[in-house]
């Protein structure tokens, strides 16, 4: 049998390569450097193709494809998002992604992504409110301590300099949970058992549940003026997690209006009501927070560009390093033209 070419192989990240990776860089690091290439990325955001998330929704939750490319490279997410799965001993969300060369078609890249999400997420939260947060804020509230809260708390800590996180979630278990896993990450941690005394003392609100429903997370009196409030949870339609009064106190930023729109807070809201896309503000094309007693929110939901950002990441810290193996997935004949040949010789 012949084996296949150097450029037939395709470079595959699996669970196991992602956490030697991540835990041999550091992962308060990858978070810092996951925020840089995102950053990165928005100041070029004209240079990429854009589109709202390709969703198939169900009864119990959804499958989505992310896809987007810049001049070079192509690349998408497949992703999922299925509240339910916790009860039945399953990830709520599970995520792979690939990245190609626009010039030849051929794939890079095939990595895991649910960890990467995980991270990406985490950096992108950070990096918003590196931009809208109040100034020195040392305080988050973090509402919801399921899968993502820990990295949350890493992020807004390694990005933002965050040195206090106020834990709750109805369930104490998950609570339990987050504050454990966060010992000895130098935070000063304190679970808290309503969600009001979560907020006691917070700049920085964090809301981060799973429940594929309208939920009221927030209320409006339980939000003072001045925070900044990094919604995370409500990512698709019919979800969302803060009261509209909420948002209608605040000033609203956002990756992608077309997505958000349709599957984020403001989907409560009329088509028409004023957003502000992030990336203006990072290209100081607009202004983020304009005053102490602003409430900024950054409804996010999560937009492809994020993805193509932790893939370049991962292609380019890879070389060089055993977290990776080589995949024989595409058919590279010597002469392109004779496929069917090369299937009879391969015996």
């Amino acid at each position: 049998m012949t084996p296949p070419s150097r450029k037939a192989l395709v470079p595959f990240v699996s669970v196991q390569h992602m956490m030697n990776l991540v835990l041999h860089i550091g992962v308060e690091q990858v978070l810092r450097d996951l925020a840089v290439e995102i950053e990165a990325d928005f100041l070029r955001w004209e240079q990429f193709d854009k589109t709202p998330r390709v969703a198939s929704h169900s009864d119990v939750g959804v499958i989505e494809l992310m896809p987007t490319a810049d001049a070079d490279l192509y690349g998408f997410k497949y992703v999922n998002g299925h509240p339910k799965n916790m009860k039945e001993g399953l990830q709520t969300v599970t995520a792979f992604g690939l990245l190609a060369d626009v010039h030849t078609g051929y794939p890079v890249l095939l990595s895991e992504m649910t960890l990467l999400t995980a991270l990406r997420t985490a950096a992108m939260s950070a990096l918003a409110a590196r931009h809208l947060a109040p100034e020195n804020a040392t305080t988050m509230a973090v509402i919801g301590n399921g899968a993502q809260s820990e990295f949350q708390c890493l992020a807004f800590k390694a990005v933002c300099g965050i040195t206090t996180v106020r834990l709750y979630d109805i369930d104490a278990g998950a609570t339990e949970k987050c504050a454990r896993n966060l010992v000895g990450h130098g935070l000063t941690v304190i679970p808290c058992t309503t969600p009001e005394q979560a907020l006691e003392g917070a700049q920085i609100i964090t809301t981060v549940t799973a429940d594929k429903k309208n939920q009221t997370i927030l209320t409006d009196n339980m939000v003072g003026s001045g925070v900044h409030i990094n919604a995370i949870g409500g990512d698709c339609p019919g979800k969302t997690e803060l009261h509209a009064d909420i948002l209608r106190r605040s000033t609203i930023f956002v990756e992608y209006p077309p997505q958000t729109r349709i599957e984020g807070e403001i989907q409560q809201l009329p088509a028409d009501h004023p957003v502000v896309e992030l990336w203006q503000v990072m290209a100081s094309q607009t202004k983020g927070r304009t005053s102490t007693a602003e409430i900024t929110l950054f409804d996010s939901v999560g937009f492809a560009i994020e993805d193509f950002s932790a893939l370049r990441y991962i292609r380019d810290r890879i070389k060089g390093t055993p977290y990776y193996v080589d995949l024989d997935m595409l058919a590279d004949p010597d002469d392109p033209r004779d496929l069917f040949g090369m299937l009879h010789r391969s015996a």
